[in-house]
């Protein structure tokens, strides 16, 4: 590979980097081409981006980006590493969960999710757990209905009370 072409995509990877803030890296080396392409189609169906990178590109990238914490994940570039972006922050490590249940990997290697750094795969369960922004607007929401509705409710027995009387 040329130097420009290095280059192009050590910008490239700097620009994806600093444009998402929840950034996966896993192992899928020993799956096979039929394998990664299925769990690149899971991705895909999810709206996850999926790249498979060289370490010393990413690496280089890491280092550059904009958030100095990303160096965080340097450790983990051993082996072949699948880049994974994404808007949700526990829908890869979810994903990753789902494809397991059939395949031995991918495995988790890091990731930089909720402006935290995990490293390894003992880290799944945890990132898988994380609620989205939406889910947590979610929960919000039911704990602001709960006592709104006893109230509703107690008002509404008391009339039917006074209404029977």
């Amino acid at each position: 590979m040329k130097k420009e072409d290095k280059t192009k995509i050590i910008e490239s990877l700097i620009e994806k980097l600093n444009a998402n803030n929840k950034i996966y890296l896993a192992d899928c080396s020993s799956l096979s081409v039929e394998k990664v392409n299925q769990f690149r189609r899971s991705c895909f169906e999810k709206n996850i981006s999926m790249t498979v990178v060289k370490n010393s590109l990413l690496k280089k990238a890491l280092e550059q980006a904009a958030d100095s914490r990303l160096t965080g994940l340097i450790p983990a570039l051993k082996g072949a590493t699948a880049l994974i972006f994404t808007e949700v922050g526990n829908a890869p490590a979810k994903l990753i969960k789902e494809f397991r249940r059939k395949n031995d990997k991918p495995l988790l290697k890091a990731a930089f999710v909720e402006e935290n750094i995990y490293l390894g795969d003992n880290e799944l369960e945890a990132l898988a757990n994380i609620k989205s922004k939406n889910e947590l607007i979610a929960d919000v929401v039911a704990l602001l209905q709960s006592p709104a509705k006893r109230v509703i409710g107690a008002l509404q027995a008391n009339a039917e009370k006074k209404d029977a009387a």
